[in-house]
This record gives structure tokens, C-alpha cells and sequence, in this order.
């Protein structure tokens, strides 16, 4: 019994526009059977493109619209994930983060972690990518 799983690389406007911008190797969304994988993404103003220098806050909000409009690209939505990984450049940051996540996960949030890293390559502090099912 042949069981294979072809992964599909979702283009999801704009946001695979500012990953080219970029040269980013990277698809923002891939599926594969009933499985839905959104890479982790800094927090892109979604006029410009560029990477957005605004406080905590903002970074997860605009993270967040970033992953809806992935799963919703790939026919999910948030209520269909499972696992969260979180990563940021402090603890600090961790309330106000909590805050707006709780926002978009009001019950029954995913399963998650949140780690911290050093720094990144832009002026951001906070990065998420998820795993979700259909």
C-alpha cells in the first residue's frame, strides 16, 4: 500500500510578494494530505512590505493576521490548529505577548511553547509558526 503524501507550497498574497522581496527561501504555508504547516514570518506591514519597528503588540497582531491569512489560503482557519512554537527575543515580552494571542485563541487555545532566541535578523521580536489539521 503506496501511502505517499505530496507536500503542496501555498503562494499567499502578499505575503509570499515580501518573502521574494526578501529572497527568502521559504513558502509561508505547505500542505500535505490533512496537514497544514505555516512557517514562522517577522511581523510584515502589510502595506509596505517591510519588516515593521513597532512594540510587541503590534508584532503579534500582525504575526497573527499573517497566520489566519495562511490557513485561510490553505482552507483552515485558527480554530483548526494544533501546535503553536513561539519565539522571541525575551521573557519581558511575554505578557504583553499573552495578551493579544489570548485574543486570537480565546478558548481551547493550541498546544504551544515559547522560546527565546538571541536576536534576529531585522528589527522584530517575535516569530510564530504553527502545525495545523483539516
Amino acid at each position: 500500500m503506496n501511502l505517499e503524501i505530496k507536500r503542496e507550497a501555498l503562494h499567499v498574497d502578499p505575503i509570499s510578494t515580501f518573502l521574494d522581496r526578501w529572497k527568502a527561501p521559504v513558502s509561508p504555508v505547505t500542505r500535505a494530505g490533512n496537514m497544514i504547516f505555516v512557517a514562522g514570518l517577522p511581523p510584515f506591514d502589510p502595506e509596505t512590505g517591510e519588516i515593521a519597528d513597532v512594540p510587541i503588540e503590534r508584532q503579534s497582531e500582525l504575526i497573527m493576521e499573517q497566520m489566519k491569512l495562511c490557513l485561510q489560503t490553505a482552507g483552515a482557519s485558527l480554530d483548526n490548529v494544533m501546535k503553536c512554537n513561539v519565539y522571541c527575543t525575551s521573557t519581558k515580552h511575554l505578557a504583553a505577548f499573552n495578551a493579544v494571542y489570548a485574543r486570537y485563541f480565546p478558548r481551547d487555545p493550541p498546544a504551544r511553547i515559547f522560546l527565546c532566541t538571541p536576536e534576529w535578523f531585522g528589527p522584530f521580536d517575535v516569530e510564530i509558526d504553527c502545525i495545523a489539521m483539516m
